[in-house]
């Protein structure tokens, strides 16, 4: 269970990004967070692996309260959490396989659970028939789940991703979605935050609008 009870997070300068948000999202959902730039989206979701804190409510993942999150708990927290956040950062100085490889590397796996763990993942994504090609030659849909299979090589229970259909066409859009659905199928909570129409036009899962730092119900 994820939940927010009366979160409020202001930046500095007096800037509030969110008010007041009460929000529970079940394990194994898949949400989708719609509304204008700035409406508070991205904020809310950084929320969640404790890149951001709220400045006033509670932000519960699991059993644990974010905001008294002691940072030396942080990394694990977020084994359990996949995030594909705007600004991709791939690494172009090392092939598709190596990309997937270092969040393991970073985190002590040895190297033949590792091997396997990367190939189930770009194979889950469509792309292991790529794992040695340079991520340059990759075209934009194909960076996307690049960066997914990333996201979900530790095989996290919550998958975070925050605008991931932007600047790709609506093929490759549906595409995308349709790869998230097919983890949220084996019971991985998906939070996706959206300002694509037609993904929002056609799910049939929960949206969660919000507007100038408010939920709109």
């Amino acid at each position: 269970m994820i939940s927010f009870n009366n979160v409020s997070k202001f930046y500095p300068g007096g800037f509030e990004a969110l008010k007041g948000i009460t929000l529970a999202i079940n394990p194994g959902e898949l949400v989708l967070f719609s509304g204008h730039s700035g409406a508070g989206k991205s904020t809310l979701l950084k929320l969640i692996p404790a890149i951001e804190r709220p400045t006033s409510g509670n932000v519960v993942v699991g059993q644990q309260n974010i905001g008294t999150l002691r940072r030396s708990a942080i990394p694990y927290l977020r084994r359990n959490i996949g995030m594909i956040f705007q600004g991709q950062k791939i690494l172009y100085d090392r092939n598709v396989f190596a990309n997937v490889m270092l969040p393991l590397q970073v985190t002590g796996f040895d190297t033949r659970t590792s091997a396997a763990r990367v190939r189930a993942a770009l194979d889950k994504v469509g792309l292991l028939h790529k794992e040695k090609a340079d991520p340059i030659t990759l075209s934009g849909g194909e960076k996307q789940r690049l960066c997914i299979a990333r996201a979900v090589v530790h095989r996290p229970t919550i998958l975070i991703a925050d605008e991931p259909t932007a600047n790709l066409d609506s093929n490759y859009a549906r595409d995308i979605m349709a790869v998230f659905e097919s983890f949220n199928q084996v019971g991985v909570t998906v939070l996706i935050s959206t300002h694509d129409t037609m993904l929002l036009d056609i799910t049939r899962h929960r949206i969660v609008e919000l507007k100038q730092g408010k939920l709109i119900v």
